[in-house]
């Protein structure tokens, strides 16, 4: 009898033993099959990003010269005026400085004069 015992627990214990591998079969499939899911996403996720990337890359390339071309309109434009700006200022310079020769020219006429008077 217990000869029939130790062979029904042997043959329940191997049922388990089969069971139990065909589990870890199981999951062993699903985590390949996750596996190669992931991959396959990462790999879609990454080329996605690639591309947006180029995309914002060109993007901002295109700003960046925009506001280059507008900044050295801008910056040609102020030259021009402060150009125009000093040229005024040289206009007013040579116009005092001709003043003071007049100045200089009439005190030296009147002292002249006064010398003359004197004399």
């Amino acid at each position: 009898m217990e000869l029939m015992q130790e062979s029904s627990t042997d043959k329940r214990l191997d049922d388990l033993n089969d069971k139990v591998d065909r589990g870890f079969d199981r999951i062993d499939a699903e985590a390949r099959a996750l596996r190669v899911e992931m991959r396959t996403e990462f790999t879609a996720v990454r080329e996605e990003m690639r591309t947006e990337f180029a995309s914002v890359r060109e993007e901002m390339r295109a700003e960046f010269a925009a506001v280059r071309g507008e900044m050295s309109a801008e910056f040609t434009a102020l030259r021009g005026e402060m150009k125009a700006g000093f040229e005024r200022v040289d206009e007013r310079f040579e116009s005092l400085h001709r003043l003071m020769i007049q100045l200089g020219g009439l005190m030296l006429a009147a002292l002249i004069g006064l010398i003359a008077t004197q004399l």
